[in-house]
């Protein structure tokens, strides 16, 4: 049955394609090479019949049409190849009409269900909904199946500047909701830039889907253009690592990937050769669910466990409660067996903001990103009781105290030296059994103890405000600006160096949540992980990010992302023209500082120049009414801070 021919307008004016010029246009999303030759205008198939090319790119040489890629001729009119050979182009009827040109194309048939379809349609229905990623010639499609899910409100896709980026932003969105995002590349450069924002997420903990283009099945192992063997490159960082096939179980391999990511907080990583990625399954593949494919998290340590840190807990002293990032979704349990017990709680760098400094059995962060205020609490301690922390030395819990460690990952329990209650358990369940097993405790009320060392860490942050050496800005300075004026449920996203340090120091948390790149420590974090937060607060939270120059110049492309999708994203840049924590561990291993200077541009002015505001100041009596104006705008902003580099 022929098919209905649809003509679309390709030029406004035929006065748009000179005598003698050739250029490609779309009718229906077919590719149309359009010559204008002795007076006519012709409609040839725009790619070349043997490698491909655009036509549409070539030139009319002699009255013939010149493919651009490797120089064959043809009838700029009717496709033929001269000489008598057997590959002329498929060509199109043209009309020019009174209000321009048209090209007439059959209509297109009804689109057929892909691979692609079936695992995009598995990956949102199983909750992934967001994607960050690029768009590039061996993901397209992937990249198509995408399209038609956004179309229909199911999934939402951020087209980044950078992988990197998007490696980062999706390891921050399962670093904050405990579930993923996906991050997309082509094959080659475009998947290997993932790499660093993979190893973040994995190490860190959090979930994440990785998606990647690959060059076509029949010639992988052959070193095609921008091929990589990504499974094996990947098989480092990714969990559950495979290439999709042919013949695979689409939607079973999608939701394995998905589940893995979830259940062991670890990276998933699917490729997807190009030539897989666009082939037909039919219309009655059936979409597996996860919903009934996850058991409850619940887990229960033993009853002599548990018996055993209930003893300990009710007769401790002075016991010291300790969080770390793995305790973020269990807090309301932890803080109710605090209160039973009046037990100070500290917690890690990665877990700042998991209590209010204002609670008055919080007591900040502790260890070299901390407080004075955790230091002294911990050392007074008879009993540390550990909830989601791995122990590490940036933390510095001592290991001469008593102590229970609670995790639902068992390999980490004791991973450092001897626990006398490891108890392996879901942190919240096992809080709870703690709380309902607690009776007639013996500890002493500490909180007049954490009152009393706020006030004189209150005072410090007040003599160290008095600094001023004409140098710029001091740190506190700025952490003590955001105390006062930043939303106080606002989702903070930090960079790695002193800015880092001084954050965990001298900001006070509320209802904040805190999102770091901790045991990778990658410079560059701060702000794709803003995107990540976004995405995953969907406009219910404020979203800030603090980060120095060195860390925000090498993602700085993605304030133009940041303007393009609406993200109001609050950024504080601290510009101290220097790579200050490198020339302060210089200087600590008894070195001279080199190679630690940066030339900036004015970033405020670059960020005005991308579309969000950009404001910068350079005296402590700006910050308050600059700080405000950014925190109040609608869209993307940043606070450049002229900042000592001395005064952290």
């Amino acid at each position: 049955m022929n098919k209905k021919i649809q003509w679309h307008k390709v030029l406004e004016s035929p006065e748009e394609l000179p005598e003698g010029r050739v250029t490609t246009v779309i009718a229906n999303h077919q590719g149309i090479c359009l010559t204008h030759f002795e007076g006519k205008f012709s409609g040839l198939d725009n790619r070349c019949p043997h490698q491909g090319g655009p036509l549409g790119e070539g030139s009319i040489e002699n009255g013939l049409l010149r493919c651009p890629w490797h120089g064959w001729d043809f009838n700029p009119c009717t496709g033929q190849s001269p000489g008598g050979h057997d590959d002329s182009i498929i060509t199109y009827p043209v009309e020019v009409r009174d209000d321009g040109v048209y090209v007439g194309v059959e209509e297109e048939d009804k689109h057929e269900t892909t691979i692609s379809d079936v695992m995009m349609e598995t990956m949102v229905e199983a909750g992934v909904d967001t994607v960050f990623g690029m768009v590039g010639h061996s993901n397209l499609g992937v990249a198509d199946a995408m399209r038609r899910l956004e179309e229909k409100g199911k999934l939402k896709f951020i087209g980044i500047r950078h992988e990197g980026a998007a490696a980062f932003a999706a390891s921050a969105y399962g670093k904050l909701t405990g579930g993923p995002a996906a991050c997309f590349g082509i094959a080659g450069p475009g998947a290997t830039n993932l790499f660093t924002g993979m190893w973040d997420a994995k190490n860190d903990r959090a979930p994440m889907l990785v998606l990647s283009g690959q060059v076509q099945s029949q010639v992988i192992g052959t070193g095609a253009f921008q091929e990589v063997d990504l499974v094996s490159a990947f098989d480092s960082v990714a969990d559950f690592n495979h290439r999709v096939l042919p013949n695979s179980k689409h939607s079973e391999l999608m939701l394995l990937a998905i589940k893995h990511a979830i259940i062991n907080r670890e990276v998933s990583h699917l490729t997807f050769p190009d030539d897989m990625q666009k082939t037909p399954v039919g219309d009655n593949v059936p979409i597996k669910k996860l919903d009934k494919r996850i058991a409850s998290a619940e887990i229960k340590p033993p009853k002599g466990i548990v018996d055993d840190a209930v003893k300990r807990l009710n007769e401790a002293k002075r016991p010291v409660i300790i969080v770390g990032h793995g305790a973020r979704f269990n807090m309301s349990e932890v803080i109710a067996l605090a209160e039973k017990l009046n037990a100070p709680v500290l917690t890690t760098f990665k877990g700042k903001g998991l209590i209010s400094d204002s609670h008055p059995l919080g007591c900040g962060v502790l260890g070299r990103s901390g407080t004075p205020i955790a230091s002294w609490v911990m050392n007074e301690a008879d009993l540390l009781c550990v909830f989601g922390a791995s122990f590490s030395n940036h933390t510095g819990i001592v290991s001469k105290i008593p102590t229970i460690q609670v995790d639902f990952d068992r390999l980490v329990i004791a991973k450092f030296h001897d626990i006398e209650v490891p108890v392996w358990g879901e942190i919240g369940t096992s809080a709870k059994l703690f709380l309902d097993g607690i009776d007639h405790p013996k500890a002493i009320d500490q909180r007049s103890d954490i009152a009393e060392r706020w006030k004189l860490w209150k005072a410090e942050k007040e003599n160290r405000l008095k600094d001023d050496r004409g140098n710029g800005i001091s740190s506190v300075a700025v952490f003590e600006a955001m105390n006062k004026l930043a939303p106080d449920n606002a989702v903070m996203c930090v960079d790695v160096g002193n800015n880092a340090y001084s954050f965990g120091r001298y900001f006070e948390t509320k209802d904040h949540s805190f999102i770091m790149s901790g045991y990778l420590g990658s410079i560059g974090f701060g702000y794709p992980a803003a995107m990540g937060a976004v995405m995953a607060v969907k406009g219910n939270r404020p979203v800030i990010t603090v980060t120095g120059d060195g860390g925000f110049a090498q993602y700085l492309a993605e304030v133009t992302t940041a303007v393009k999708y609406k993200m109001p994203i609050k950024h504080i840049l601290i510009n101290n023209g220097e790579l200050g924590k490198i020339s302060k561990e210089q200087r600590a291993d008894q070195l001279d500082v080199w190679q630690t200077s940066l030339s900036n541009p004015n970033y405020a002015e670059f960020a005005t120049s991308c579309g969000a505001l950009g404001i910068r100041v350079e005296t402590r009596d700006q910050l308050d009414d600059a700080l405000n104006k950014v925190l109040a705008h609608d869209g993307p902003a940043m606070l450049e801070v002229m900042a000592d580099v001395n005064l952290i």
